[in-house]
């Protein structure tokens, strides 16, 4: 019996040297989260190819168009190979999060996002082993692949929210959206210059606020932007362009905080003859203005209610004929695919009034109708 517990003891400091050791690897060889999958899960390499191909091919070829914010909810079933892949777009200046809430808090799932430009896809962020959310700044104005991947034996129920978020607060004390109506590029003095910027216009005296923590590099009044206000985002290395004040706030130190009061609206300097407006521009090193609309657009929008739909595996055709779209909206999206009344489909989410499908025909993914099918009991 003494025997037999040393023995156990051995194996599981054994166990736990392997574990500290595939730690100190991973900081040298720093593995994607499906390798640390297929390693700690024991995964043999036959089905992990299985599993890995899919995510291949419905980044070239089975992706659907959506717009944020966006909330699917389904089951992942096991062994399905399901893969949920969405071409987004965004812009400098969004902070993009994607969530997955699962009734399961042992079955994991992987997140990776990918740029597009002409037709090469590059991954940009991939979640970390084990982990159901991934969030981070866009950089640049493109568009994205937002690729969802259950593990290969997942049987849950599932959330997926896609949102994007301003990195800034407004600028402007009480604005909204609106409120801007001259933007970046417009054309200025017949075409001799463009916009840097985009213009906010609100009542005369309205607090102008910091819209990032930051430093104060330079403030007064001067050249054609009237009284103005320079604030310095260290963190991202860019410039920021308050101008057209009323009044500058009596700033008594130079590191602010987002929210505090910078000056009031007005329309000093060039813009004399204008409605009072806060011209609001960003500036970066070495890289010139570039579009700060993104930066601060907000939320106007609310996630579509919580679908109480718990979908069975497939559904049937209910109509002569039933359209598959690329998009979640009869407007703006394309038919890929007819259906017909007694057709079958894979179901992999839903998301409001549509379902979000993979046709028994042509294996790509799209949306169809709620209306226009039925579950197969």
């Amino acid at each position: 019996m003494y025997s037999r517990v040393l023995w156990l003891l051995l194996l599981l400091l054994i166990l736990e040297g392997c574990s500290e050791i595939n730690k100190a690897k991973d900081i040298l060889t720093n593995p994607s989260a499906r390798e640390v999958y297929q390693r700690e899960l024991k995964i043999n390499d036959e089905l992990f190819a299985i599993w890995k191909s899919e995510k291949e091919k419905s980044i070239e070829n089975n992706s659907v168009s959506i717009n944020l914010p966006y909330r699917e909810s389904g089951k992942f079933f096991p062994k399905s190979f399901s893969v949920y892949s969405y071409l987004i777009e965004l812009h400098r200046g969004d902070f993009l999060s994607v969530k997955i809430q699962q009734d399961s808090t042992s079955s994991l799932t992987f997140i990776d996002v990918l740029s597009v430009e002409n037709s090469v896809y590059k991954n940009i962020k991939s979640s970390k082993f084990g982990e159901q959310t991934l969030q981070f700044e866009i950089e640049e104005d493109n568009f994205y692949k937002v690729v969802v991947q259950p593990e290969i034996d997942a049987s849950s129920f599932f959330i997926i929210e896609i949102e994007r978020s301003p990195l800034y607060l407004f600028p402007v004390a009480g604005g909204k959206n609106s409120d801007a109506q001259s933007f970046w590029g417009a054309q200025r003095e017949g075409g001799k210059r463009s916009h840097e910027g985009i213009d906010i216009f609100a009542k005369r005296g309205t607090p102008v606020i910091a819209t990032v923590n930051g430093r104060i590099t330079s403030s007064g009044e001067k050249g054609l932007g009237g009284k103005q206000v320079w604030l310095r985002d260290i963190k991202r290395g860019q410039s920021i362009y308050y101008a057209h004040l009323d009044s500058i706030a009596p700033i008594k130190k130079y590191q602010v905080e987002a929210g505090d009061t910078l000056g009031f609206v007005g329309n000093t300097g060039n813009a004399r003859t204008t409605a009072p407006h806060l011209h609001f521009g960003i500036y970066r090193r070495y890289g010139g203005a570039i579009n700060p609309y993104y930066f601060i657009k907000q939320n106007d929008y609310k996630f579509p209610e919580k679908s109480s739909f718990f979908p069975e595996n497939q559904l049937a055709i209910v109509n002569n004929t039933a359209n598959l779209r690329n998009s979640n909206s009869i407007k703006n999206s394309e038919i890929i695919e007819k259906l017909s009344v007694g057709d079958t489909i894979q179901i992999l989410g839903k998301t409001e009034y549509w379902y979000h499908i993979k046709s028994s025909n042509s294996k790509i993914s799209s949306f169809l109708h709620s209306s226009l099918a039925t579950p197969m009991n």
